[in-house]
């Protein structure tokens, strides 16, 4: 007698080839992943704040008069605001030990920055309907310009500061609405229709998007 099989599953459990067919316990892992990372990421906390966000919008639009400096100013707080939230949800409870858990990871990143941004568009869309100044077209260029620097930040600062990248870009571009400028990269001072400022705003939201799918937020581990 020898202990040679001690160990070994039977053979009877061990499916041809020796791995594990693919069913429902394979979806049933990969929801369950979906399902942590959402709660890691307090996905949840950011679409009450972007619901806010909308309330605090169509609020903001029926006091405030329709033409003048304030009614694209007030707005642009707000999608800033929102665009903050979204760059919270970059941030990892786990911090760079994260980064070796697999190929999933970044799809996750991309995927749930991609959601957040369409359910910020969508929420805000709706509570502005038709009062908002520049239109439908203005804010998905403001609030995706404004996305796109909320994950640069969220990339070299991490996602408990990715509020400063919105923060600094509206202290820079706020006099701007009121003194028109006409550099594309200040695009919320530019007419809705502007092609170089609807240029400039997808390439800073491809490049946030591009930074935090691939890299992520710059984030330590969280300390009890």
């Amino acid at each position: 007698m020898t202990a040679a099989g001690i160990g070994r599953p039977a053979p009877e459990l061990v499916p041809d080839g020796g791995t594990r067919p693919p069913g429902p316990g394979r979806a049933l892992t990969g929801l369950r992943l979906v399902r942590l990372y959402l709660a890691s990421r307090r996905v949840l906390a950011c679409l009450l704040v972007l619901a806010a966000c909308a309330v605090a919008l169509r609020t903001a639009l029926h006091w405030l008069p329709r033409t003048g400096t304030f009614s694209r100013q007030i707005p642009l707080i707000i999608e800033a605001g929102a665009a903050a939230a979204i760059g919270v949800t970059t941030r990892s409870p786990f911090g760079e030990p994260e980064r070796a858990t697999g190929v999933r990871l970044p799809v996750l990143r991309l995927g749930v920055s991609l959601a957040l941004a369409g359910a910020a568009l969508g929420a805000l869309a709706a509570a502005a309907s038709a009062h908002l100044a520049g239109g439908t077209v203005g804010l998905l260029r403001d609030l995706g310009g404004l996305t796109g620097v909320t994950l640069l930040a969220a990339a070299a600062l991490g996602g408990a500061l990715a509020w400063v990248g919105p923060i600094g870009y509206l202290a820079v571009t706020l006099p701007a609405v009121a003194g028109h400028w006409t550099s594309p990269w200040a695009w919320p001072a530019r007419p809705p229709h502007d092609r170089g400022a609807a240029i400039c705003a997808a390439l800073v939201f491809a490049a946030g998007l591009a930074a935090v799918t691939l890299r992520g937020a710059r984030d330590a581990p969280a300390r009890e």
